[in-house]
């Protein structure tokens, strides 16, 4: 299965969330909606990304879009990590890996000489009429959530 790309409709999503609630992007229609890939809850890459859009999540609501953050931890696992840190955006549990497979973020990582499978960091903008509007893939933290909210204001 190919990555979606930028003018691409947004494959499906249709997940638990921490707080118990289904998080259905059918849902989402005349909405932006920020869906960003992140590899585990409570790493120090991860953690810096989750209190970032945390901390910009008045930024995005003003500017017309939800923010969902997407891993395959548990539901749990997601209520804790939101708990310890304060996290203000639904956190999705894609346990069995098939939105990140449908998003092309499941993929063959490289660490100390190490292959492994896991969840490149990457965040697709979602317009509202389902489409997908930008993608940026193999983030870097630093910077990335004042790219995304520019590129949700510029929509």
């Amino acid at each position: 299965m190919t990555a979606p790309v930028a003018g691409d409709p947004a494959p499906a999503i249709n997940l638990p969330t921490d707080t118990g609630d289904l998080a259905n992007l059918s849902d989402m229609q005349g909405k932006k909606v920020v869906v960003y890939f992140y590899p585990k809850d409570d790493t120090p890459g991860c953690t810096k990304e989750a209190i970032g859009f945390t901390e910009a999540l008045e930024d995005f609501a003003a500017a017309g879009a939800t923010v969902w953050g997407v891993s395959k931890d548990t539901v749990a696992k997601h209520a804790k990590f939101r708990a310890k840190y304060e996290l203000g955006i639904p956190l999705l549990s894609d346990e069995d890996g098939d939105v990140c497979e449908r998003y092309g973020t499941w993929v063959e990582k490289n660490m100390y000489g190490k292959t492994y499978m896991g969840i490149e960091r990457a965040t697709f903008l979602i317009d509202e009429s389902g489409k997908i509007a930008q993608v940026w893939r193999k983030v870097k933290v630093p910077g990335h959530v004042d790219a995304v909210l520019d590129a949700v204001k510029s929509l």
